[in-house]
């Protein structure tokens, strides 16, 4: 399945772009859902895939229901513990989110489309209208970290045999943990691993949304280093609500020639890799599925073969002995970058970003003895541990 998740800084109009994709999608021949938490101008919105078009169906993420259900879920699964303590039970009516339930409810409606009640539907392409840029950086990177964090507290191996989990809760002195928590962490990983795979998938692209102008500029450069420093690739840089070359006005002349100024730096910047497409401004807010129409003639997704896309990272070896570990970061600046190794992985910030990765097993027998960033690449630079390399005669 094609994916093309849609974020850009807030208020550079995501959510009509992300729209304005989804209907091209469908006016090529392919069966498109789009999902947005945001209600989508001229589109319909529905807690589940509602027809919008031919071969477009659009749904919306209902955040506040989702949390709701996992909730109580949590809470029945626990009644027993709940009752020991003599807790009061929480009703459905009395709970309301808590900040992070929005980009939890997201990855539970893209599991729904992965591997979920709503993957028999045969879409060809999956559109995402994401939060504005930082968020959805973390949202992205969401599925890794909790699937690590599952790992590190309820480690599968240690998952005792039923029958010995009251012997070991003596020998201890504590509770083991109920089985029901063991289960729970395995079914999460389960589902979180499905969206993590998506997110890796090939056939899954970012598409930038940005007014063009000096406010970008930062955003944008931002948010190249952290899709890069995450593996995730780019196929469009789209420039919303462009203004007319040649206008009479001389106020809206100076703006496009602002905006042209901007579209030509972004073009020297990103291009060829990743092309720069324009939408024009419309002169008002997009409002019917004609205002949407006029969006997408440069909006279509291209097309991409499915398949685990690979690491970002390689290693280059020199004579002396020296293994480079390298990792491009296009835009990134050396006082935003931050690298420490503890153990087996290495723990890479650059800016607001930040990935956990595991080492190789020749990177594990070495120490880190440098780093540089030069080309926008990240190089760091691994010499072997003579204790733990075998010794040659």
């Amino acid at each position: 399945m094609r994916t093309v998740l849609v974020t850009g800084p807030g208020g550079a109009g995501r959510t009509t772009v992300a729209a304005a994709t989804a209907l091209a999608s469908a006016r090529d021949g392919r069966r498109t859902l789009l999902v947005s938490a945001d209600a989508v101008p001229a589109l319909p919105a529905g807690a589940a895939p509602t027809e919008a078009a031919e071969r477009l169906d659009c749904v919306r993420v209902d955040s506040a229901a989702h949390f709701r259900a996992e909730l109580l879920d949590i809470q029945e699964r626990a009644s027993g513990v709940l009752d020991l303590l003599g807790a009061n039970r929480l009703d459905g009516e009395e709970l309301t989110e808590l900040p992070g339930s929005a980009q939890l409810a997201v990855l539970h409606t893209l599991r729904r489309v992965t591997e979920g009640d709503w993957a028999g539907r045969g879409y060809d392409v999956l559109v995402v209208d994401l939060p504005p840029l930082t968020e959805a950086l973390a949202l992205l990177a969401l599925p890794g970290q909790l699937r690590r964090y599952l790992r590190r507290l309820l480690p599968r191996e240690r998952q005792a045999a039923r029958a010995l989990r009251p012997v070991l809760a003596q020998l201890a002195g504590v509770p083991m943990p109920a089985q029901w928590l063991y289960e729970a962490a395995t079914r999460k990983d389960a589902e979180l691993a499905s969206v993590q795979a998506l997110f890796e998938d090939q056939a899954t692209t970012v598409r930038l949304v940005a007014e063009p102008g000096p406010a970008a500029a930062e955003a944008l450069r931002t948010a190249r280093t952290g899709l890069a420093l995450h593996g995730l690739r780019v196929d469009a840089l789209v420039a919303a609500r462009v203004l007319p070359r040649h206008s009479s006005d001389p106020w809206f002349a100076d703006l496009a020639a602002l905006q042209e100024k901007t579209l030509d730096h972004w073009q020297q910047e990103w291009e060829p890799a990743t092309p720069v497409r324009e939408t024009p401004h419309l002169g008002h807010e997009p409002r019917t599925a004609d205002d949407l129409a006029v969006l997408a003639r440069t909006c279509a997704p291209d097309e991409r073969t499915p398949g685990h896309a690979g690491d970002p990272w390689w290693t280059e070896n020199s004579d002396d002995g020296v293994i480079s570990w390298c990792l491009p970061l296009p835009g990134a600046v050396k006082q935003d970058l931050k690298l420490v190794r503890r153990g087996d992985e290495l723990l890479l910030t650059a800016g607001p970003f930040h990935r956990i990765v595991g080492l190789e097993s020749a990177l594990r027998r070495c120490t880190v003895s440098g780093a540089a960033l030069t080309d926008g690449v990240l190089r760091v630079r691994f010499t072997p541990d003579p204790d733990l390399w075998p010794r040659t005669r």
